[in-house]
């Protein structure tokens, strides 16, 4: 068995003084004192979803916009024909191409950024890479705005914080909601933002409990359990 960390230790045993799952306010303020390794932490959001994804009437997929942004610097390709490449210069994406941008990652398997952003014209060129970005959630999709004719305004959202997410197979989301320098107000009106859009997106033919579980976690910490019947009380 793998031996703990002095931190790690340290985090179960302000984990130990609660008393089962706890409000998300609390769940902040005590992930606020777990979080203590020398870099600043991603503050993490993990669900378990009573949903199928098996079955297309139960993926549950969305995009939404964190009041106080990601805390990372996201690195955006947009792949756009020419007329459109110095709008997406202008808007602040870091890498900007059309057949070069595809030769480089389908030739030299490059996918050193976070979102790619496309125009519908040029869909044809970039499908040829969905076995490379497919694995990695990085292809572009009308659903999640990122195959748009407004460049500018695609790249301000996700460079502003915009973030997409989607339920694996298994039924689990997981995204992160900011960072461990964050205030604690900050931590949980983005977790609030993600936590509500994932609410109004639940499929209609989901039936019997939708969430099921909800944890928070920083990247080194445990994870902290919230309590599923408090929060859906506050969500609504």
């Amino acid at each position: 068995m793998a031996k703990k960390g002095k931190r790690f230790t340290n985090a179960l045993k302000i984990l130990g003084e609660l008393e089962g799952p706890v409000d998300l306010s609390t769940a902040v303020v005590v992930l606020k004192k777990t979080a203590s390794a020398k870099f600043d932490e991603s503050i993490d959001l993990d669900l378990k979803l009573g949903v199928d994804p098996r079955h297309a009437d139960q993926m549950v997929r969305g995009t939404v916009a964190l009041p106080h942004g990601t805390g990372k610097e996201v690195r955006v390709l947009v792949i756009a024909n020419e007329a459109k490449q110095e709008e997406a210069r202008e808007a602040g994406a870091d890498f900007v191409g059309l057949d070069d941008m595809v030769d480089k990652i389908q030739n030299d398997g490059w996918t050193d950024f976070d979102v790619l952003i496309a125009t519908p014209d040029v869909m044809a060129s970039v499908g040829k890479l969905g076995r490379f970005l497919g694995p990695r959630g990085l292809m572009p999709n009308p659903k999640s705005g990122t195959v748009t004719m407004d460049i500018k305004d695609a790249v301000g959202q996700v460079k502003a914080g915009k973030i997409d997410f989607r339920v694996d197979k298994y039924g689990n989301l997981h995204s992160s909601v900011g960072k461990a320098s964050f205030s604690e107000e900050q931590i949980e009106a983005n977790a609030t933002a993600f936590l509500r859009e994932v609410m109004r997106l639940r499929p209609s033919s989901s039936k019997g409990i939708y969430v099921r579980s909800v944890t928070i976690s920083s990247t080194m910490g445990p994870g902290i359990a919230i309590d599923r019947s408090e929060l859906m009380n506050t969500l609504r």
